[in-house]
């Protein structure tokens, strides 16, 4: 495509100018198929299942079934591979919602096209692109696929995920030689690569496979599936406790055979069915699925996790530092004063409501007094007022509605046809666009007022330019300063006639358009939740230093401000950066500054950004958060999370479910680990002490289904606790299994070791299998009180929230229905069971709540302390 003409490029495409018929695009996307690379051989569901069994303790304890029907005992060979193939199941479950969850993530994540359908611009997913579209691009876009140029504006682009080269390449739309290579295709576009400036209008040659990424299979994700550091310390936490248990369970094998003379084949199976009850195996898969469920909650609350690894991250989050505009404020722009002439004028209206007036000191002003400002803010403009809604930057249909007020619309401002462009960055804060009238050139400028007027050497007075003068200079930043103190956001225009190569030289000031982008009502109690949780928050803005104070005080920020330039000259902003709150009139190699310092105070950074130029802050930061509305493909890319809103109270929102998450995973693993210690202890401390197995093989394994199954996996979807955002950020450091957790463990299993010995010896002396029940039944009780107990590791059981959590209560029940039916059902011969009576049931249940009793002791223990070491501590300060 690279060597046709426009015009036969789309005769070639079958395509025009004004793109795609919406019936025509169904027809090739049936026939062209997702524009997507086809992804590597994924696992299948039957593959996920036989997984289970690649486990070399349950392959022994396979062979011990082997055995035992070999020599006749079919009932208990039979009754342990179900059990098997059940945990197997529970096992394929829980990964297989892993999976499934993950590759929504990936869906979730995926990227935005704008397209030319029906001669109308609208967003499409990038994999419903065919060819034939008309691709619409501006600076910070990902291309989603191999497309011809067919307009551009000072459009470049990165293509280093193709070709390797690193510095931007400048494209065009001129005609190549048909042997042109790749590299040198300036009029050609390729998926995978970045706008990293201008705008461009292309057709699209080839989507999915047929492109040249796609040629060289080159596999892009979006979401990496790797382990999270929590997954990767649980799995050794995993082997390291399965460890110890093989070692216990093979004494509990050899004491078992030696000193009890029990059958090589029972204490066999015993031994394995101890090692398989508690060595965690599902920890990894429950910790994915916790943090799955995570992520969707995160998204009913507009916040998108683009990574697993980042929902940990956002628990320890000590400082948020966020954009204003936007994201603290509603970026729903309205222009409500300007100064023209020498004026201030007011303008009256609201949103985006094309009816208003201009007033000064009350009355009506002259149009000629503010026509020209009003035009240049409506031509040096990339938006477009479209049904009473903007479409693009709000700043820019502000100015596009103001000049509506006076009646200057598309017809009036199609006279000026627009021939160049010189874009906005945030390091020049101003832009400019060259029009054509009359076979006349003017350049017409905006941006930052102190900016802007560096460039200016005429002021427009009466409809005449003159020199400007100090004087003007100073009168024009003290009107910008009063509106900025307003928490105004103030551009300056200017223009010029275009007889030199300089379009941004001598020009000629205008005047200040002002316009109020109100705080969010939620913002101020985000801000205050974030103060009583330990977490700094910091406004970094591009706009004036008043205006972000102004802002700033609105919303209840705390701390000094600073600007770009005083930023600068500072060498050692870490010494500092705590005391600061606002940056105002920053840049974005400001941002990766502002991180470093933070970072090197030990905290950890959440950062928002939405530009190409925030790219490299979002990545450095512990959390990059791009926006959703606003952000740039580019900054998406780089970050850990997306807001659907770009609303700051979204980012709290997602710190509290991330602190959440941590806090159910350590409820699974206090419940997981203190039971599983339990059971082992009843069992390895009767075969020391010369007692009886106080639980058989297959009750052992029962157990591990039905009280480590269900329970268990209902903690991961506990409901947060009312004082969570009341503490502090957790280090990032810290174990999961803390100090305390191990006291509480190790005393919760000591507890559910006494109480079940106690039971069985003193129903041992009735009838062994009698005992065994009690013993079974007892372990199972004991696990349903200890999962209420690990609800919480600081707050008591019986909270606000005890009823809350439908799935806890309904799978206690469930699990103690189960219980029943083993006991009193058709499968008691298989699990030899004993009928025990209601009185059994009364003891069992009062001595089981002693697991809860104590767990309630060491909470209010604890409390005590802790009330001591603040008073404490509050005296010493």
């Amino acid at each position: 495509m690279h060597y046709l003409p426009v015009k036969e490029v789309y005769r070639t495409l079958q395509s025009s100018e004004k793109g795609l018929e919406t019936e025509e695009a169904k027809i090739r996307l049936s026939k062209f198929g997702f524009n997507e690379l086809k992804e590597s051989h994924k696992i299948s569901p039957w593959q996920l299942f036989l997984n289970q069994f690649k486990n070399a303790v349950i392959w022994i304890l396979v062979g011990a079934v082997l055995i035992s029907a070999f020599i006749g005992e079919f009932v208990d060979a039979i009754v342990i591979v179900a059990i098997l193939v059940m945990i197997a199941v529970l096992g394929f479950v829980q990964e297989y919602r892993a999976e499934k969850a993950i590759e929504a993530l990936k869906k979730l994540s995926s990227l935005k096209a704008t397209v030319l359908r029906n001669n109308e611009k609208i967003e499409i997913d990038s994999k419903e692109v065919v060819p034939g579209d008309i691709l619409i691009l501006e600076t910070g876009n990902k291309i989603p696929a191999d497309a011809r140029l067919v307009e551009s504006f000072n459009f470049q682009t990165q293509e280093a995920a193709l070709t390797g080269e690193s510095l931007p390449l400048k494209k065009s739309i001129d005609v190549l030689d048909e042997k042109t290579p790749l590299a040198d295709r300036s009029n050609m576009i390729f998926s995978g690569t970045l706008v990293v400036s201008g705008r461009a209008k292309a057709v699209v040659a080839s989507t999915g496979m047929q492109t040249e990424i796609g040629k060289i299979a080159k596999l892009i994700q979006d979401v990496e599936q790797e382990q999270t550091p929590l997954q990767k310390k649980l799995d050794q936490l995993g082997k390291l406790l399965g460890t110890i248990t093989v070692g216990i369970a093979v004494i509990i094998f050899v004491v078992g055979i030696l000193v009890h003379e029990a059958g090589f084949i029972e204490m066999l199976v015993v031994a394995v069915s101890i090692a398989v009850a508690a060595i965690p195996e599902g920890l990894p898969a429950v910790i994915t699925i916790s943090l799955a469920i995570g992520t969707k909650k995160m998204l009913k609350k507009n916040a998108l996790i683009r990574k697993l690894t980042s929902v940990e991250t956002l628990g320890s989050t000590t400082v948020i530092c966020s954009d204003k505009t936007g994201t603290l404020t509603m970026n729903q722009m309205t222009v409500k004063k300007i100064f023209a002439n020498g004026k201030i004028i007011e303008i009256t209206g609201a949103g985006y409501e094309t009816k208003g007036e201009f007033l000064h000191n009350s009355k009506p002003v002259e149009r000629e007094d503010i026509e020209l400002l009003l035009t240049i803010g409506a031509l040096n403009n990339n938006s477009e007022l479209k049904d009473g809604s903007v479409i693009g930057d709000p700043t820019e249909g502000a100015l596009i509605v103001s000049a509506a007020k006076i009646g200057i619309n598309k017809e009036v401002l199609a006279a000026f046809e627009r021939i160049d462009e010189i874009e906005f960055t945030s390091e020049r804060k101003i832009m400019t666009t060259i029009h054509k009238r009359s076979n006349n050139k003017f350049a017409y400028t905006k941006g930052a007022p102190e900016i802007l007027l560096r460039n200016c050497s005429q002021v427009l007075v009466d409809g005449k330019p003159r020199k400007i003068t100090g004087k003007d200079k100073d009168k024009i930043l003290q009107v910008n300063a009063e509106f900025a103190n307003s928490a105004l956001r103030v551009l300056g225009f200017a223009y010029k006639p275009l007889k030199d190569k300089n379009p941004e030289k001598d020009l000629i000031f205008v005047g200040l358009q002002g316009m109020i982008d109100p705080p969010r009502e939620e913002v101020k109690t985000a801000i205050e939740k974030c103060k009583k949780a330990g977490i700094k928050v910091i406004m970094i803005t591009g706009d004036n230093e008043a205006t972000a104070k102004a802002v700033g005080r609105d919303i209840g920020l705390e701390g000094k401000s600073i600007n770009g330039q005083d930023l600068e000259k500072i060498k050692d902003l870490h010494d500092i950066v705590e005391e600061i709150s606002i940056f105002a009139r920053v840049n974005p190699e400001h941002k990766i500054k502002i991180v470093e310092a933070l970072r090197k105070r030990g905290h950890i950074v959440a950062m928002t950004g939405d530009g190409v130029n925030d790219a490299p802050a979002l990545k450095q930061a512990d959390i990059g958060i791009a926006m959703g509305i606003s952000g740039t493909d580019v900054s998406k890319e780089a970050s850990a999370m997306i807001l659907i809103d770009d609303n700051f109270a979204s980012i709290v929102n997602a710190v509290e479910e991330g602190r959440g998450i941590y806090d159910n995973i350590k409820k699974y693993v206090q419940f997981l680990l203190s039971s599983n210690f339990g059971e082992v202890l009843v069992i390895f401390l009767a075969i020391i002490l010369g007692m009886p197995l106080p639980l058989i093989a297959i009750q052992i394994l029962w157990m591990n289904l039905v009280t480590d199954g269900l329970p268990a996996l209902a903690l991961s979807v506990d409901p947060n606790g009312k004082k969570l955002m009341e503490r502090n950020p957790r280090k990032p450091n810290e174990h999961i299994i803390s100090k305390f957790m191990s006291l509480n463990m190790i005393i919760t299993g000591i507890v559910m070791t006494i109480t079940t010995l106690i039971i069985f010896k003193e129903y041992k002396e009735i009838n062994l299998v009698y005992a065994q029940t009690m013993a079974f039944s007892m372990m199972v009780m004991l696990e349903m009180f200890n999962v209420l107990n690990c609800r919480s590791e600081f707050e008591s059981a019986f909270n606000s929230s005890f009823f809350k959590n439908k799935w806890l209560w309904l799978s206690i029940f469930s699990s103690l229905l189960l219980q029943v039916l083993v006991v009193y059902g058709p499968m008691a011969k298989y699990f030899k069971t004993y009928p025990i009576t209601i009185n059994d049931w009364i003891i069992i249940i009062v001595v089981s709540s002693s697991v809860l009793i104590v767990g309630e002791i060491i909470k209010f223990i604890r409390k005590i302390r802790a009330s001591s070491f603040c008073n404490i501590h509050k005296k010493q300060e």
